[in-house]
């Protein structure tokens, strides 16, 4: 089975509210569709959500490499050729949600063609994953109602909590608020997007330990490399890498030179393929991983619990997979559903969604 086309459609939703955090802020899901043919009639998808400030992509270039560079590299490859699809795609740096999203729709095609979930060809440990909700930057009040909400409503006692604010306090001040809301039984982690220095970080994860958060990720810049080490080593509760972490090399690197102890997989920018080495890696040196979010949509989401599910590391802890609740529509003729905490990952064959033509004539950019 041949690739016959890719295509990369840009489309834009808006969020119902923006997520604030400290290296920027989104108000519209302005993403990229792709979709790889086949000669024999099967059709992969995935989303690839550009997130300029973190990666410097953006829906235009996304849409470039693909049109311009990825698809005439591909048409024409055998669509299980992973091996040989990589290295064609790795001549060209960067672009990795381009990449990522090319690698799972080419796994959808795989799992139809079989008749099998994707998620089971991963690795099949399980069909659900508890679900953590990100909460972005507000005053401690809507912080703590949004939570609340998200409990009572879906069920979800895990939250990511955005930081990186100045001053210090206004963080703390949240996520006092969220535990004095939720107790003692809901699970708090933090996020900083790189917006403190290493003594800020110190200073806030002191407090925050007494909190009770269980995970600190990206408190301040990897490339202050010794500030970061003396930070990570002196941290109370596992330090999680994201950014500063997104290919394998990067992940073997940040490990062994203490710059974190966790990290965090993310379909959108790894695929499959390379979030599968990303999370043996980190089996094989000990290091927890954290299933993240690139405020996803429904199909980015989707990919997430499927390779989440499938491995039993990536399962043991609660995924992010609540973003799409903020966003005001969707692309999939069925939604996905959120139900005592839990969301399952489709059990149909490939990723077992379909895509609303209307909606997708609705909110696409090139017409």
């Amino acid at each position: 089975m041949k690739i016959a086309a890719i295509e990369a459609i840009p489309y834009a939703i808006p969020y119902t509210k923006p997520l604030r955090f400290a290296s920027g802020e989104v108000h519209t899901a302005e993403h990229v569709l792709v979709r790889v043919h086949t000669d024999e009639g099967l059709t992969g998808v995935a989303d690839a959500p550009p997130r300029p400030f973190t990666y410097g992509e953006t829906q235009t270039s996304v849409t470039g490499v693909i049109g311009q560079i990825f698809a005439p590299q591909l048409t024409g490859m055998d669509v299980l050729a992973r091996e040989r699809i990589h290295a064609r795609l790795h001549r060209t740096v960067g672009n990795p949600a381009a990449k990522a999203a090319i690698d799972m729709a080419l796994w959808d095609i795989a799992g139809q063609s079989l008749g099998q979930p994707v998620s089971r060809l991963l690795g099949g440990w399980a069909d659900r994953m508890r679900v953590a909700h990100m909460l972005g930057f507000d005053t401690p009040e809507r912080m703590a109602a949004e939570a609340e909400r998200m409990r009572d409503t879906y069920g979800i006692t895990t939250f990511k909590v955005k930081v990186g604010r100045r001053p210090v306090r206004l963080d703390i001040e949240v996520c006092r608020a969220l535990r004095d809301a939720l107790g003692d039984e809901a699970e708090l982690y933090v996020d900083g997007n790189r917006g403190w220095t290493a003594s800020e970080s110190a200073a806030a994860l002191r407090e925050l330990d007494a909190i009770g958060i269980t995970l600190a990720e990206e408190l301040c810049p990897a490339d202050d490399v010794l500030g970061r080490r003396w930070l990570v080593r002196n941290s109370p509760v596992p330090f999680v890498a994201d950014e500063s972490a997104t290919t394998p090399a990067e992940v073997t690197r940040s490990l062994l030179d203490g710059a974190a102890t966790a990290i965090s997989v993310k379909t959108a920018r790894t695929g499959f393929t390379h979030s599968q080495r990303v999370l043996f890696q980190c089996e094989g040196m000990g290091a927890e991983v954290v299933m993240g979010n690139q405020i996803d949509g429904q199909l980015g989401t989707v990919c997430t619990v499927a390779f989440g599910a499938a491995h039993a590391s990536s399962a043991r802890r609660p995924g992010e997979l609540s973003n799409f609740l903020d966003m005001s529509d969707d692309l999939l003729t069925e939604p996905l559903a959120i139900v005592d905490g839990v969301l399952a990952a489709p059990d149909l064959p490939g990723l077992g969604v379909a895509i609303d033509p209307e909606k997708l004539d609705r909110y696409r950019q090139d017409r």
